[in-house]
């Protein structure tokens, strides 16, 4: 006999939500992220899990398929400076980028409508799957919050669960601020994506291509948690903070006494990029193996990826990390 709840909504048996609402597949892909792609159809359905199914190995000891495409590995990515504008204040679509650097121009972007301001899926770089990481300046200014730190920590530990190199691109200003990621828990949640990256053993590249600021920037296949290739165009700046914030918190107080403090602003501005900003200086400090022009961006990574397919790490017997969950 059929009983009914006493936690039944009302609007439900009036018949005013209507599926969607209650929590349908465009719900659940774009608000808790449960869903990683949205189909009209069955068929629509079945080609989207072929096509990820195809990135995959059969099993977890088992190497990717490559798959030759044609696509020279060597070539130039043309119109990089048109994508990415010099102004690191001015948003642009990083899927361009990506585009531009896989192989034919695709890239399978997985959960597309959840925690945009991530970007993850798989492509291929000279026929070898790869997976592709990047923060998308278009959707808060890429800043990292709760929701992009956890899923690009699980697209990373997916990849690395399936023997598949992970490629980032970075353009990160920081965490999200503010007491709603605090509350939440920025830290604990953030603190994910850095073990996803310091626990990986697959091949880890990546490229800088404007900001990479403080703690954020550490959280994006940094050099000091075993990344094996990091590269910056020269419009990469790696630093504390912007040069704009650091210069009115370091030099408030000559500012405060300056007569033209305009001018002043502008020259110590200037200074503090030449010091700490400029990736020249990032890669005399180890910190990137080198700077590269963004045309030559696609051919760096096969170059510094076709040697890393033989990469083995050797894992202490145990039963697992202690990811903070």
């Amino acid at each position: 006999m059929f009983m009914r709840s006493p936690y039944v909504i009302p609007e439900i048996i009036s018949g005013e939500v209507d599926e969607d609402k209650l929590g349908g597949a465009t719900h659940h892909a774009s608000r808790s992220g449960v869903a990683c792609m949205v189909s009209e159809n069955g068929s629509g359905a079945f080609d989207i899990a072929a096509e990820i199914l195809s990135f995959l190995p059969d099993h977890t000891m088992a190497e990717p398929p490559r798959l030759s495409t044609g696509d020279k590995w060597k070539r130039k990515c043309k119109g990089m400076g048109k994508l990415v504008p010099l102004d690191s204040d001015r948003p642009y679509d990083m899927r361009g980028v990506l585009a531009e650097v896989v192989d034919d121009k695709r890239f399978l972007e997985l959960f597309p409508s959840y925690a945009q301001n991530v970007v993850v899926g798989f492509a291929r770089l000279d026929g070898v799957p790869v997976g592709v990481v990047g923060n998308q300046p278009s959707v808060l200014a890429g800043c990292l919050d709760i929701d992009a730190s956890v899923k690009a920590a699980r697209f990373i530990r997916t990849c690395d669960c399936f023997n598949i190199p992970i490629v980032t691109f970075v353009d990160v200003p920081g965490f999200l601020p503010g007491t709603v990621q605090e509350w939440g828990g920025i830290i604990r949640h953030g603190a994910k994506l850095l073990y996803a990256y310091a626990e990986a053993t697959v091949p880890k590249l990546a490229v800088v291509t404007r900001k990479a600021y403080g703690g954020a920037y550490l959280a994006m296949s940094c050099k000091h948690l075993g990344s094996d290739y990091n590269v910056a165009w020269p419009t990469g700046e790696l630093a504390v903070m912007g040069a704009e914030g650091a210069v009115r918190i370091i030099h408030r107080a000559e500012l405060a006494g300056s007569e033209k403090p305009d001018e002043t602003y502008s020259e110590l501005v200037k200074d503090y990029r030449d010091k700490f900003g400029d990736p020249y200086v990032a890669a005399r400090h180890g910190w990137l193996d080198d700077v590269i022009e963004p045309s030559q961006t696609r051919r760096a990574l096969v170059s510094a990826l076709r040697p890393l397919l033989t990469k083995r790490v050797l894992v202490p017997p145990k039963k697992h990390g202690n990811i903070p969950l």
